[in-house]
């Protein structure tokens, strides 16, 4: 039979006991990390430069996507060494370049993410898919599919303000380097922030619910 499912009177369900066996250290570090980043408040002033920090000054082997830069190698570096980088996601900071991490004002590691994940962070956002992804079956399909869909859209503003020019793959630039796409890219993220917020509280009450029972 299907992992963690079980025969109940009304059809199928979650085998609580076996699920919780298996995953259950896993569901309390999820909760502690969702509870951590719900009671932070919402940071807005990154601009998205950590994309821009995993191009700056590459050495070989460093670029990850074969695409063009918007601005070139020179207005990419450019870009970096006039903004403050400030990024608190480990699984952006790890790909920056070796010369982007140091510029990074924070050194976010994975055992620091409970404690530095914060609303505001599109990774964070993103982040949700994968908690629930990672709670399944315990998560209803509806709020797995409702991460996901919030997923693909912060992915999308993600690249789009990122140094990469994907106009060509039918995705407008948000330019984070000007005053008018700061505003653009702040708004949306400030937007996803709401939408990830109500997200995250339906995975803490997964969790809730399954801690509480066990």
């Amino acid at each position: 039979g299907w992992p963690f499912h079980t025969a109940t009177a009304g059809g199928v369900g979650l085998d609580r006991a076996a699920f919780l066996a298996k995953r259950g250290t896993a569901v309390g570090w999820i909760e502690g990390l969702l509870s951590g980043t719900a009671s932070r408040p919402g940071q807005f002033g990154c601009f998205g430069l950590h994309e821009w920090a995993m191009l700056y000054r590459p050495e070989d082997g460093e670029v990850r996507h074969p695409l063009p830069l918007r601005l070139g190698q020179a207005g990419t570096d450019a870009v970096v060494e006039s903004h403050r980088v400030q990024c608190s996601h480990i699984d952006a900071h790890r790909f920056f370049t070796r010369a982007g991490a140091p510029r990074n004002t924070l050194r976010p590691t994975r055992e620091t993410q409970p404690a530095m994940d914060q609303p505001g962070c599109l990774h964070a956002t993103m982040d949700l898919y994968k908690w629930a992804y990672k709670l399944s079956p315990a998560v209803p399909g509806e709020l797995l599919a409702d991460c996901f869909a919030l997923a693909a859209e912060v992915r999308e503003l993600d690249m789009r303000a990122s140094p990469y020019d994907l106009t060509a793959h039918g995705y407008p630039p948000v330019a984070i380097e000007t005053p008018a796409g700061k505003a653009e890219y702040g708004a949306a993220q400030r937007g996803f922030a709401a939408r990830g917020a109500a997200l995250r509280e339906r995975l803490l009450a997964v969790c809730r619910e399954l801690l509480d029972g066990a």
